[in-house]
């Protein structure tokens, strides 16, 4: 019997063709927005390595939705071709292109993370960095030394939900089949949803039912957006990491709203309200630290979820899957350590032991080198 890793899944009208999604990670690498060869290359050797979907990075909805000055864009039909070329190498080779669209909130105009994650510098300035005004739901900083946010009124708030939808339809144009909402890690919608960083006491605030409110308008309107029967995921911080913040409870609620406005699946993640998302504060890590997140919105919301989060191997990816704890499981910094992560699953799992699933670029000199190393033995030092 087929693993189930190796199992295609159905969501509305599309079929994934495995269960292994490459989470997105962010490159720092664009200029102004625009992707290059670097991300090209990035994303398309994952779908080389059997991944059934590949999310590309954090793509900001407005230029001042970048975290740093490298981040991927989506604010203008400048970014649709860039995106493209990489949506159709990726279909081309068999994997399902998604996106994660994002504001930072109070942590845009940062550092890349190799330049120290923190607040910009003199020297990051004089290397060609752009300092900008970051925008949030209250004016809280991230931190001490971090610029203080312009508070989003009213009609910034109508502005930022019809940015994200805009952003949609063109990642639509662009070619993408899933569009995954970024609602987590400590950005900007994630902001509107705790208590630590919105302090608002209009509609978009105070209860937990305001703080919810803008997610929501995000999540409805690109839901309206996109294609009926395309999927649409959103990644949510089951804890915020730091004391005062969101509870799993409130987050299982959220779920469930989402679902109501037509969210098919739910990453779940944790921490990122406190520092960098790169450094988040959460749960002890252990392999499969997040699974029990995943696990908890599947069986109390009614709603597909994605694990994430230190799962390296593609044994302990199916040991989730048959536990009924996720629906898809979601591959990040293993893959960069190994971008034939999915393929190597295959062979771990013995779906393919001979290289015969491997593109025929690379399948016919791997069987070759089989025939020769089973020939020679292991090899000794």
């Amino acid at each position: 019997m087929t693993p189930k890793l190796f199992t295609p899944l159905t969501i509305r009208g599309l079929t994934l063709p495995n269960r292994v999604v490459i989470s997105p990670m962010a490159q720092y690498s664009a200029d102004d927005g625009i992707a290059n060869d670097w991300h090209l290359v990035q994303y398309g050797r994952f779908a080389v390595g059997g991944a059934g979907v590949v999310t590309v990075e954090a793509t900001a909805v407005t230029r001042e939705g970048r975290i740093t000055n490298g981040d991927l864009g989506l604010w203008s039909a400048d970014h649709v071709g860039p995106l493209a070329r990489i949506a159709a190498f990726l279909k081309a080779n068999g994997s399902v292109p998604s996106i994660q669209l994002a504001h930072s909130g109070r942590k845009g105009s940062s550092q890349r993370p190799w330049h120290g994650n923190g607040p910009l510098t003199a020297a990051d300035i004089a290397r060609g960095d752009e300092q900008w005004q970051p925008v949030a739901p209250s004016a809280v900083p991230l931190g001490e030394g971090w610029l203080t946010p312009a508070v989003l009124d009213e009609a910034g708030v109508l502005a930022l939900r019809d940015a994200f939808v805009a952003a949609a339809r063109r990642a639509l144009e662009a070619g993408f089949e899933i569009a995954e909402i970024h609602a987590a890690h400590g950005y900007m919608l994630h902001q509107f949803l705790s208590p630590i960083a919105n302090h608002r006491t209009d509609r978009w605030g105070g209860d937990q039912a305001g703080r919810m409110a803008l997610p929501l308008a995000v999540a409805r309107g690109i839901r309206d957006a996109w294609p009926a029967d395309k999927p649409v995921f959103l990644r949510l911080s089951m804890v915020d990491g730091s004391e005062g913040g969101l509870s799993q409870e409130d987050q299982v609620a959220f779920a469930r709203a989402l679902k109501q406005v037509g969210v098919d699946m739910v990453v779940a993640s944790s921490g990122g309200m406190a520092g960098s998302a790169t450094n988040q504060r959460g749960p002890n890590r252990v392999y499969g630290f997040q699974v029990p997140f995943a696990e908890r919105i599947r069986r109390e919301a009614g709603i597909a979820t994605m694990a994430v989060g230190l799962i390296v191997d593609g044994r302990q990816a199916e040991r989730i899957l048959q536990e009924e704890r996720a629906d898809l499981i979601a591959v990040g910094r293993q893959a960069l350590e190994d971008p034939n992560w999915a393929l190597h699953a295959k062979a771990a799992l013995e779906v393919d032991t001979n290289h015969q699933t491997w593109p025929a670029q690379h399948g016919w000199w791997m069987a070759q080198r089989d025939r020769v190393l089973e020939r020679l033995g292991p090899w000794v030092p």
